[in-house]
């Protein structure tokens, strides 16, 4: 029997940053993670957005500390995660998206972010090129930016290594030991664990996760794709989130990252449920021609790759944060509906500092996300 404090099941997005900032608090920590190493799931489909952007007060405040961490790696660390501050710019071109995005900036400068509407010239400036026609404006965030998932989940990882938490790969969780509602052990393919918590962030395979401890947690994965292309030399500096749906795909966003590539990915309609990673045919034709009419500059540059990842869904878009009924120390951090690698970070300091210190300052946070709210209504710019 291996003894810890904190057993985490997953070692990517959240798993890891979490991991970290527990062992920081001095709790004796383990990762168990079914892959060959850190990062490994969703998390090397990511394309490195991090924003706190957002349309709820949870989901703001999480990610304004991952902001915050993102944006010091470096200065704390010396550690290089390509962080760029490009911004996140969202460019309107009909009435009623302009309408419902200048209404929502009323609930984001209540939580205290900064961002504004601009003009059409001002959208021309940042994205030089930008197809002008019927352009109204849009909203821009000054301090979101973007970085590589790779190299921060490789931070993470060899931070969490220095604070002393404790790394099981190629390692696949069959079952748990349950006195009532209480875990005692854990059996894994290789290991049995003792842990006084339990942290669920498997990811895709969450909902599994929870029904071996009888718990039926609503998170289905969707598979979206992305793609690079060829290095040039930097021409704009946001992340572009065009969110019109055009009947085949919902909204599509693209960037140019700190080694000049254009990495872009595209939410389809209908999704595409399940874990199929397989890239598709229908993807690159789909994405490229609504870029290209958005941003006619990017017709020349060659794409490199695409790739395919998952998206743990919930019904609302909303993440899950909170303990179940049938497994009391139990933490779920589950269906980050493709966002876990920006909400990671913070959330590593929301859990650290609730458990470790007693805070009361995310009760919000567990309130809102609990698994046991309605799942109703959607997030907006999910």
């Amino acid at each position: 029997m291996k003894t810890y404090d904190i057993l985490i099941i997953g070692g990517g997005s959240v798993g890891v940053p979490v991991a970290l900032y527990l062992a920081k608090k001095g709790k004796k920590v383990a990762v168990v993670e079914k892959h060959a190493s850190t990062g490994r799931g969703q998390n090397r489909a990511a394309i490195g957005g991090i924003r706190a952007t957002f349309s709820d007060p949870a989901k703001i405040k999480i990610c304004q500390l991952s902001l915050d961490i993102a944006r010091t790696m470096h200065k704390d660390h010396g550690i290089d995660i390509d962080w760029h501050q490009g911004g996140y710019l969202f460019p309107v071109y009909d009435t009623e998206r302009e309408r419902s995005l200048k209404t929502l900036l009323e609930v984001q400068h209540k939580f205290g972010l900064n961002i504004d509407w601009v003009d059409a010239e001002k959208v021309q400036n940042l994205c030089p090129g930008i197809n002008p026609r019927g352009l109204r404006g849009g909203t821009y965030s000054p301090e979101d930016g973007f970085a590589s998932p790779l190299k921060t989940t490789g931070a993470f990882y060899k931070l969490a290594c220095d604070a002393g938490v404790d790394f099981y790969f190629y390692e696949t969780v069959l079952s748990f030991e349950k006195k009532d509602t209480k875990i005692v052990s854990v059996k894994t393919d290789k290991n049995t664990f003792s842990a006084g918590l339990v942290i669920n962030a498997a990811g895709g395979d969450a909902r599994k996760i929870g029904q071996l401890v009888g718990a039926d947690l609503p998170v289905y994965p969707d598979s979206h794709e992305g793609g690079i292309t060829e290095p040039v030399q930097r021409f704009f500096e946001p992340m572009v989130v065009d969110i019109r749906p055009d009947g085949h795909s919902d909204n599509y966003y693209f960037y140019q990252a700190a080694g000049g590539q254009i990495i872009f990915c595209i939410t389809p309609n209908p999704k595409f449920y399940g874990k199929d990673i397989d890239n598709t045919s229908e993807f690159l034709p789909l994405c490229v021609r609504r870029m290209l009419e958005l941003y006619p500059r990017l017709r020349n540059i060659r794409v490199r790759r695409t790739w395919r990842g998952l998206y743990p869904m919930t019904p609302d878009g909303f993440p899950i944060v909170g303990y179940t009924k049938e497994a009391e120390n139990m933490l779920n951090l589950v269906g980050m509906c493709g966002q876990g690698y920006m909400l990671g970070p913070g959330l590593g300091k929301v859990i650290a500092e609730t458990i470790c210190d007693n805070s009361k300052d995310y009760k919000f946070i567990f309130d809102q996300l609990s698994p046991y709210r309605a799942f109703t209504g959607t997030e907006m710019l999910k």
